[in-house]
């Protein structure tokens, strides 16, 4: 290894990348919010503000990507979000050179990307299960701030079902439930509020976040947003966020019931993700001595999945071959990226 090498994530809400110098050291694995749905020119000042402190200008560096970020209703169509994704890296950082990882598994120079852009939607998954692969037969379970990914790995590759998100929902392999931006309207429709079955509002009043800090696993480096009503990040605002949506006020109980219906909450979301592990995994009988590869921002939620399919866990950073490397499960997609781009030999630069 002889570059400078950065890995980008390029997602909806947030900017993940990580650095890694011509020793091969991870120098930063970090996230930011990058609030894409307002348009392309949140990306480009993401691309700025995330380099600011770098000891090497952008523009000596190799950059892989990978993106979610052209789903956002900023753009009319994927198509539409890829190509203009594409276009602001390259500009910021011009001359860099760039690579695009696509759903075949491989890193595409510029000109092959846009040849065709449909290629590189939604792929980040497959980056970092293609990435953990290597480490033997399981799933990786990467659950971020919305998405949870499950994808089986057998023969030190990726081996899904399914490739693009429609598809991909309909077999399990991704749930649309993450610990930080979920509503809870999505989490369930009924919890026990004093001995009786309470359905939930259908609005927006709390989310995922609310509910995982008020169980005490949430890390708040994880929750970038505002919280749904603007108010504090705190255990007693997230749970008058929640009481909301029981159609209840906070001082209708002590905070200890309050975390009890978090709890609820928390229980139903790991059980729908236990469900679509465990249906994925049926496909798979071939797999020898499978463990789970855990990852995101969830990944010790991910860790609560394995030990309920009865499996070994493994970190990703372990997984990945950066043990000890602050962000490395966290941002699993922009390190798999980095280290798929500075193995691959066959890729050339745009």
């Amino acid at each position: 290894m002889n570059d400078w090498q950065c890995g980008w994530d390029i997602g909806g809400a947030h900017l993940k990348w990580a650095l890694r110098d011509p020793h091969g050291e991870w120098l930063q694995v970090r996230q930011s919010p990058c609030a894409l749905w307002r348009g392309i020119d949140q990306l480009e000042a993401g691309l700025r503000k995330a380099t600011t402190d770098w000891p090497v200008a952008p523009s000596r560096v190799r950059h892989a990507a990978t993106m979610t970020g052209e789903l956002v209703d900023a753009f009319p169509d994927r198509r539409t979000g890829v190509e203009a994704i594409i276009g602001c890296a390259t500009t910021v950082f011009a001359p860099a050179a760039w690579t695009w990882f696509g759903l075949d598994g491989r890193l595409l120079d510029t000109a092959t990307a846009l040849a065709d852009p449909l290629r590189l939607a939604s792929a980040n998954w497959l980056a970092t299960a293609n990435c953990a692969a290597q480490q033997g037969d399981g799933l990786l379970i990467d659950i971020g701030s919305t998405t949870t990914d499950i994808v089986v790995l057998h023969d030190g590759r990726a081996q899904p079902v399914a490739l693009t998100d429609g598809d991909r929902l309909a077999v399990h392999e991704l749930v649309y439930r993450g610990i930080v931006r979920t509503p809870v309207m999505a989490l369930a429709h009924h919890v026990d509020w004093q001995g009786q079955m309470r359905p939930l509002m259908a609005e927006h009043f709390a989310t995922s976040a609310d509910v995982f800090r008020l169980t005490g696993d949430l890390d708040e480096a994880a929750d970038a947003y505002p919280a749904a009503d603007g108010g504090a990040k705190t255990p007693l605002e997230s749970a008058r966020r929640l009481a909301r949506m029981l159609g209840e006020d906070l001082e209708a109980a002590p905070l200890p019931v309050w975390q009890s219906i978090a709890r609820q909450l928390a229980a139903q979301m790991l059980d729908e993700i236990v469900a679509a592990a465990r249906a994925v995994l049926s496909r798979q009988p071939q797999l020898q001595a499978p463990m789970v590869v855990c990852a995101g921002v969830g990944d010790w939620l991910a860790g609560r999945v394995a030990e309920r399919l009865g499996l070994p866990a493994m970190a990703f950073a372990a997984a990945a071959g950066a043990p000890g490397v602050v962000g490395a499960s966290a941002y699993a997609p922009a390190l798999a990226v980095a280290s798929l781009a500075s193995a691959d030999s066959h890729t050339e630069p745009s």
